[in-house]
């Protein structure tokens, strides 16, 4: 593994998140898996205190990455692109982002194809937060193209994940489908594709699809709380009642501070409790 490659693995593909979540078809997605490889060079050194600065100044950050990719070449030079596109996504500089991202696509030496295929994946879903969702879709379909070159199915499954997430927004669904469809092919053991593609079969009226798929994903991760929280939609939309309101109990039970728990509570106050069981008229009063 290259020293880039390994580096990018450290803090994920895609800084800004993405996929589909509820009604809205948009979520931040769960934090990709890393690598467990200690780095320790000058160069990991300064990525790593540039990310976390944005945690805490994504201003500063911008300021230094700039400064940076002004005085170094090379990895460096990527890598300071790299924390650049991240602190614009976090101010919401979307343009930005997107040229940092594709500046250290450009720069990253072309036998390294995972990594500019995850450098184009950054671009694409920053062209999609700016609201260019053509664009952000060219981007994504170069994404999957150089993911196909490397032979990396997680990589393939993740550009089909935010290839769908640009046709959805241009309310291609049907092509989005498909996409997922891969996405679950090339990664079946992760939960996160299943659970997109129940979201969109779902949004889709295919209700029977939907539950199939959120199945799917319930075994692969039943801690979930999206997982959950998607199941009791489906399962309302079905017409089981109990069902739903079993699923966004879970929510609840499982993780009560999330966001997820939070939804949960409202779709339990909307649905209101079970209806009572009619009282026997044959039974004598106590």
């Amino acid at each position: 593994m290259s020293l880039l490659l390994a580096l990018l693995l450290q803090v994920g593909p895609d800084p800004m998140g993405g996929a589909m979540r509820g009604d809205d078809l948009v979520r931040d997605r769960p934090p990709r898996p890393g690598t467990e490889q200690e780095i320790v060079d000058p160069t990991s050194a300064w990525l790593q205190s540039c990310l976390d600065e944005i945690g805490t100044d994504a201003a500063r950050a911008h300021t230094m990455a700039q400064i940076r990719r002004t005085q170094t070449t090379g990895t460096e030079r990527v890598l300071a692109n790299h924390c650049l596109g991240t602190a614009s996504s976090e101010l919401g500089l979307w343009d930005d982002a997107r040229a940092a991202f594709m500046a250290a696509h450009d720069e990253t030496p072309e036998d390294e194809i995972r990594a500019r295929a995850r450098f184009t994946m950054m671009a694409g879903n920053a062209a999609l937060a700016g609201g260019d969702s053509e664009g952000a879709l060219a981007l994504l379909e170069q994404a999957g193209a150089e993911a196909r070159s490397a032979a990396a199915a997680p990589l393939q499954a993740i550009a089909a994940i935010d290839r769908a997430r640009a046709l959805v927004a241009l309310d291609r669904q049907d092509e989005a489908l498909v996409a997922l469809d891969e996405a679950t092919g090339f990664a079946p053991e992760s939960s996160e594709g299943w659970l997109l593609k129940a979201t969109l079969l779902r949004r889709m009226n295919r209700l029977d699809a939907a539950q199939i798929a959120i199945e799917a994903a319930a075994k692969l991760a039943p801690a979930s709380p999206d997982i959950g929280l998607e199941a009791g939609v489906i399962a309302v939309l079905a017409g089981r009642d109990d069902a739903a309101r079993q699923s966004w109990q879970s929510v609840i039970d499982l993780s009560a501070d999330s966001p997820a728990a939070s939804q949960a509570r409202d779709y339990l106050v909307q649905l209101g409790p079970p209806e009572s069981a009619p009282a026997n008229p044959q039974e004598p009063p106590a």
